[in-house]
């Protein structure tokens, strides 16, 4: 599968990621686990809910394109 999450998008992801996975691990709520999955697609760069709902914040500047 194409990625679908641009850089910006991954970095804010990361940073979440390791505050609530950092959080949880610290006796936070086991809700904050949920940043395992922010680090898992920050690191990927393919967001299945984002594939799912057609999403993307990437943009394909370097796809060629064809004139005929």
């Amino acid at each position: 599968m194409r990625c679908n999450v641009a850089l910006w998008d991954r970095i804010l992801r990361f940073v979440f990621g390791v505050l609530l996975t950092t959080y949880a691990v610290a006796g936070g709520p086991f809700w904050a686990y949920i940043g395992i999955y922010g680090l898992i697609t920050a690191g990927w760069g393919l967001c299945p809910v984002y594939a799912f709902f057609r999403i993307r914040t990437l943009k394909d500047y370097h796809r060629p394109t064809y004139d005929e």
